[in-house]
């Protein structure tokens, strides 16, 4: 049983736990003072070292935290955490094994969940660790990801927020391409200003350094900068020496990795159908950024490549009902066709889309490459609504003839849905994101297929075996194919690659053949790469089948995908990494987020360091907070003036706590403190908010 002047007790320790865990104060008792980061890139694949130094300067333990954004392709491969000389390892397991650990340690109240989301192109990562008085803690992590060439470049995309400004600040790129670099360049919020003077670049033949070492006094001045120091990201872009059309092979230790990106060939007249959905959801900025991008995606169409129009509510318009060519005349009307697109409507996604291939199918033409684009920001919710039936009936409707790449706008739209419509038909879904340079991504991604050079790509590999994939529908300028594999015999001395594809209606070949006992440019520290890439590629192509495959087949190569993940130490989404920290065997958990999801909120969370604000046996009951006035119902109040047992732990979570109540078998409801927003969960005490006349809260 328990009395107001209990619950107003209980209060007090609350806003005291919320006063001593403000960010501000704790920053300033905080000391980073050293912060790495290290990247190695070896033939693409990159390996990238974020080491953080921080000292608890307080004199009694406090939460410590560490928090990093990595880029959304990579996956997480190492993470440690070293207090007093001993170092915690967080352990890749498979997720099911991870999550049943992590419950177990809710249960006991001993864990807090890391917060892992996915934005634009990078994905949070966060955890704390509770550091005793004047000690300090090293924070590691490492990811890896294979760089993807678009436009004719690679991109290494870097970010620093480390929340303050750092005494001994380094960040530290090395770049290895055996063929060797054309071009290099460093851009992004990190480049600009001041901090252009904190960037040193060194280029040799085959080799690229790229230092970024700004003084505690840049990391303040900069544009993205303030008083909680650096803040942004740098990006390295380059490509490399293509001299040999037939590509780039390298082995190493029994692996192999071929990267074809011929340019020597003559561009493919294209037929392209753009399908736009005009639905009362694309009201506003979305309906502008869309006849925006597409005037400017018009004025960029070859006099060779024939297009056509399609828009799509609850119904279907065509500007034309055959492919016309891209002259001068034809683009004129066409762009005075889009300038008057409207929203309205419902969202009719099966009707338009075949609609879309039966344009194409109705005017095929010898020695070209046809493409459709599906631009859409929601549900279908008109004709027909069943999604697996629009997916079949597409894929149908297409046959493996061409490609579907499918455009989702904004985070409403079905994003699973079209991801599958276009790995089913040899396409790619891209999400592009609500932001003032809508009109510019959806103009990217147009540019990134805009010349095709190849259709019909085989590779093959004599003498190779567990091939990642070798068959491409098309091979667009600018861009790459990469094939990694292990070769059979490791005792052979020659390796021979072989690709066979169309271009402009002629069929090609490109053969070459490789000595593999030659010396390696690669550092023997790297050896290994070759295999994570390789192990990196077969996890991603993998994953993305699964929505392909059905029965024993899918869960064959799910298993696969899962052993991989678990020997590399890889965190995917079969897998998760299980950090066991010293407190108590808390457990955290990292997952790989899903594309689109929401912030993950780890459950309620045990502040260690503010055990003492509530440790004492009993207290005098007293008015501690007599801004409220605080009504219990009858079954949870005690007698007046009894000395009441107060909990030595508060839990608390985003402003919410629970609190366990002596004699009660549900604990004190959770709810928000600074606005008393109701939110009363099943499993606690029944409680209530509401204003009384004279503004004070009465709590039932």
């Amino acid at each position: 049983m328990m009395d107001r002047a209990a619950l107003r007790l209980i209060f007090l320790g609350v806003f005291l736990i919320l006063a001593t865990s403000d960010p501000v104060k704790k920053k300033q008792n905080v000391d980073i003072y050293s912060f790495y980061i290290n990247s190695t890139v070896t033939s693409r694949y990159a390996t990238t070292v974020i080491t953080s130094r921080v000292a608890n300067k307080l004199n009694e333990s406090q939460e410590i935290q560490f928090e990093v954004k990595i880029p959304k392709n990579a996956f997480i491969s190492k993470f440690r955490m070293t207090i007093e000389g001993k170092t915690y390892d967080g352990v890749v397991k498979e997720k099911e094994a991870a999550q049943q650990q992590y419950s177990q340690a809710v249960s006991r109240g001993q864990s807090a969940g890391l917060v892992r989301s996915v934005g634009r192109t990078l994905e949070d990562f966060k955890t704390s660790v509770t550091v005793a008085a004047f000690s300090k803690v090293t924070f590691e992590l490492t990811y890896e990801e294979l760089l993807k060439r678009r436009l004719g470049k690679y991109e290494l995309l870097i970010n620093a927020q480390p929340m303050q400004p750092v005494a001994d600040f380094k960040m530290d790129v090395h770049i290895q391409e055996k063929p060797g670099i054309s071009f290099l360049e460093v851009k992004g919020d990190l480049s600009t200003g001041d901090l252009a003077d904190a960037i040193k670049t060194t280029r040799a033949d085959k080799d690229a350094w790229v230092t970024f070492y700004p003084s505690r006094d840049q990391q303040t001045k900069c544009k993205s900068c303030g008083e909680n120091g650096l803040s942004g990201d740098l990006l390295i872009a380059y490509d490399v020496e293509r001299q040999n059309p037939k590509g780039e092979v390298m082995v190493s230790n029994g692996y192999f990795v071929h990267y074809f990106a011929p340019s020597d060939v003559p561009h493919i007249p294209k037929n392209v159908v753009f399908i736009i959905d005009q639905s009362g959801s694309m009201h506003g900025r979305k309906m502008d950024q869309t006849r925006l991008a597409l005037l400017r995606i018009l004025s960029d169409l070859d006099e060779d490549d024939h297009f056509g129009l399609i828009t799509f509510d609850s119904e279907v318009s065509l500007w034309k009902r055959e492919l016309l060519r891209a002259t001068e005349e034809n683009l004129e009307n066409a762009k005075s066709f889009v300038k008057e697109i409207r929203d309205r409507g419902a969202t009719d996604i099966n009707a338009a889309v075949l609609a879309g291939v039966d344009m194409i199918s109705r005017h095929p033409r010898e020695g070209t490459a046809s493409i459709l684009i599906l631009l859409t920001d929601g549900d279908p919710t008109s004709g027909e609504t069943n999604k697996e039936k629009i997916m079949a009936n597409v894929k149908e409707a297409i046959g493996t003839k061409f490609p579907l790449y499918c455009l989702g706008f904004g985070y409403d739209v079905n994003f699973d849905f079209l991801t599958t419509m276009s790995l089913e038909n040899s396409g790619v879904a891209r999400r592009i994101y609500e932001d003032s340079d809508a009109d510019l991504q959806l103009q990217g991604f147009y540019e990134e297929v805009a010349v095709p050079l190849l259709t019909e790509i085989q590779l093959k590999y004599p003498g190779g075996t567990n091939l990642t994939k070798t068959s491409f529908s098309l091979y667009f300028n600018g861009s790459e194919i990469v094939v990694s594999g292990q070769i059979t015999d490791n005792s052979v001395e020659s390796f021979t690659t072989q690709v066979i594809a169309v271009s402009k209606g002629s069929n090609v070949t490109y053969q070459d053949t490789i000595m593999t006992k030659e010396p390696s440019d690669v550092p023997p520290e790297d050896e290994d790469f070759m295999q994570r890439l390789w192990a990196y590629l077969t996890v991603k192509q993998l994953l993305e089948r699964q929505v392909l495959l059905k029965g024993q087949e899918k869960e064959d190569e799910k298993k696969e995908a899962l052993r991989l993940s678990l020997k590399y130490q890889f965190v995917t989404p079969l897998t998760s990494m299980v950090v066991t920290k010293p407190q108590e065997g808390d457990v955290e958990v990292a997952d790989k987020p899903k594309e689109g999801e929401a912030p993950h909120r780890p459950p309620v969370r045990k502040f260690q360091h503010t055990t003492h604000l509530l440790s004492s046996k009993h207290f005098k009951l007293q008015d501690a907070v007599p801004s409220f006035a605080l009504r219990l119902s009858d079954d949870v109040r005690p007698a007046a003036g009894r000395m009441l047992p107060v909990p030595s732990i508060v839990s608390v979570h985003s402003n919410r706590f629970l609190l366990p109540v002596v004699g009660q078998s549900k604990p004190l409801c959770e709810w928000r403190i600074h606005n008393w927003t109701k939110r009363i969960p099943s499993n606690c005490l029944t409680l209530q908010h509401q204003p009384s006349s004279d503004n004070k809260h009465n709590i039932y």
